[in-house]
C-alpha cells in the first residue's frame, strides 16, 4: 500500500472496522474491529496515491470511476466509518493543510453573482425531471422533512413539513407571499390552496419553473399562485409574507448581506419571512470538494454564527428559531432507499458512473446529518416585533386548522398524476 495512504489511514481511522485491498492485493485492516465491517478495493498505485493526496474530493472520485470497489458493506458504511473518525478530532498534518486551504478559498467558491446562480443552479436542478420521480416523494419537495413521529413515511412527513412552515407564516387569506426558491412549485400551490394567500414563487432552474407553471394551470389557481424564471435580487414589488426553503445554502457567505436587505427590502412594514435552511452546529467551515465540484457549485452550508449578524446588520428582529436535528438524516434515508431500488430506471436515464455519483451523494449527504455537525435551522423573521403572537401556542392551532383543510382538498401532487 501506498505509504502516505498507510500512515493517514493508521492515524484517522482509530474507530470501525476498515478493511483495505490495495492494488497489490495485500489486505491492511484499521480501526478497533467494531460496527459494520467494510472491506474496499483500490485498483491501481495511481488510485492509491491521489486518495492520499486528497481523500475528501478523491474517496468519491473514486467511487464514480470505478477505482474503489466496496467488497463488504455498502458505500454508506464506508463513508460512515469515515465521519465517525473524522468527527470533532485531530487529523494528519496532511489533511489539516487541505482543510486549511479549503477554508482560506471560500469566498472565492461562493461569489455568486446572478449569472454564475443560475448556471450552479442548472448544473443540478435542470437535470431530467424523470430523475426526481424516482426518490422524491409525489410533490417533489426537495427539503427536510418534518417527522412528527418515527413511523411516517416520507409522503406524511413532506406534508407535515410544508404545514409547519404555513403555521409558522402567521398567514391570513388574501395576503402576498413571495416564495425565494421555489422549486417544482409544491409549497407555493399548498400556501395557495391551503391558506387562500396570493403566491408568486421565483427560481432560476427552466426545468423547475416550466413544471411549476403548469401545476398551477393544471388545477386552476394560476390566477394567484405564478411562478417566474427571475432571481430573488430582481423582484420589485412588496410582500407580505417571504418564505425561503432549500435556497439559502445556495446564497454564499459572502452575499447573507445582500440577501437579508433585499428581504428587509421587499418585506411590508408589518410582514414576516420564513427562512429554512440546512446549517451547522460547528461553527463556520467550507463545502465539502466532492460536493462543490461535482453536486453543489456554488453551495455554502451556514452556521448561525453567521447568519445571525447578517440578520441584525439589515435591521430584521429574529422572532423564532427552531433546530431540526436528525429529520434531515430520516428523509436522506428515505431517498437514498427509493433510488437504490430505482437503480436501473436511474441508470437508463443517464449511465452506470452518474448513478454511483448520486448514490454517493445521497450516502455522504445521510452521513453528515446523522454522525456529524448538520443540522436544518427554521428562522422567523420580522420587521416589527409585534408582528408576531407572543408564544408559540399559534403554531399548534394552525397546524390543526391546516390538518382539517387537507382533509377537505385533494393531495397536491405533480401535474399528470
Amino acid at each position: 500500500m501506498d505509504r502516505l495512504l498507510k500512515f493517514i489511514l493508521t492515524r484517522t481511522i482509530r474507530r470501525g472496522n476498515l478493511e483495505v485491498i490495495d492494488a497489490g492485493g495485500a489486505l491492511d485492516c484499521f480501526g478497533d474491529g467494531t460496527g459494520t465491517a467494510v472491506r474496499i478495493r483500490l485498483m491501481t498505485p495511481e488510485d492509491e496515491r491521489s486518495f492520499a493526496l486528497n481523500p475528501e474530493l478523491q474517496l468519491g472520485e473514486l467511487y464514480m470511476d470505478g477505482g474503489l470497489e466496496v467488497e463488504k458493506g455498502e458505500v454508506y458504511d464506508l463513508i460512515a466509518v469515515g465521519a465517525i473518525n473524522t468527527y470533532r478530532t485531530r487529523v494528519p498534518l496532511p489533511l489539516k493543510v487541505l482543510r486549511w486551504v479549503q477554508r482560506a478559498t471560500r469566498r472565492l467558491r461562493q461569489f455568486n453573482t446572478p449569472l454564475r446562480a443560475r448556471r450552479n443552479v442548472a448544473h443540478h436542478y435542470d437535470l431530467d425531471g424523470r430523475l426526481y420521480d424516482l426518490f422524491l416523494d409525489s410533490d417533489r419537495q426537495y427539503s427536510c422533512a418534518y417527522f412528527r413521529t418515527a413511523y411516517d413515511d416520507l409522503e406524511e412527513a413532506q406534508l407535515a413539513k410544508k404545514r409547519h412552515i404555513a403555521a409558522k407564516m402567521v398567514l391570513k387569506p388574501g395576503l402576498k407571499v413571495l416564495d425565494i426558491g421555489s422549486g417544482w412549485g409544491g409549497l407555493g400551490l399548498y400556501l395557495g390552496e391551503m391558506a387562500e394567500v396570493d403566491v408568486t414563487g421565483v427560481t432560476l432552474s427552466e426545468e423547475q419553473h416550466e413544471l411549476s407553471k403548469m401545476r398551477a394551470a393544471d388545477r386552476g389557481v394560476d390566477a394567484h399562485v405564478r411562478f417566474r424564471l427571475q432571481d430573488y435580487r430582481h423582484v420589485e414589488e412588496r410582500f407580505d409574507r417571504i418564505v425561503s426553503i432549500g435556497m439559502f445554502e445556495h446564497v454564499g457567505v459572502s452575499h447573507y448581506g445582500e440577501y437579508f436587505r433585499k428581504v428587509r427590502d421587499l418585506l411590508v412594514d408589518d410582514g414576516v419571512m420564513l427562512l429554512h435552511s440546512i446549517g451547522r452546529f460547528d461553527g463556520p467551515s467550507y463545502t465539502n470538494p466532492w460536493i462543490a465540484k461535482y453536486i453543489f457549485p456554488g453551495g455554502y452550508i451556514p452556521a448561525l454564527s453567521e447568519v445571525i449578524p447578517a440578520i441584525e446588520r439589515a435591521g430584521l428582529k429574529i422572532t423564532d428559531i427552531e433546530i431540526l436535528r436528525l429529520h434531515y438524516a430520516e428523509t436522506l434515508r428515505q431517498w437514498r432507499a427509493r433510488f437504490m431500488a430505482h437503480r436501473d430506471a436511474a441508470a437508463a436515464l443517464y449511465d452506470e458512473r452518474f448513478c454511483r455519483m448520486w448514490e454517493f451523494y445521497l450516502a455522504a449527504s445521510e452521513t453528515a446529518f446523522r454522525h456529524q455537525d448538520l443540522m436544518v435551522f427554521q428562522i422567523q423573521l420580522a420587521r416589527a416585533q409585534a408582528t408576531v403572537p407572543l408564544t408559540r401556542d399559534y403554531i399548534a392551532s394552525a397546524e390543526s386548522l391546516l390538518f382539517r383543510r387537507e382533509n377537505r382538498h385533494p393531495p397536491v401532487r405533480l401535474a399528470g398524476e
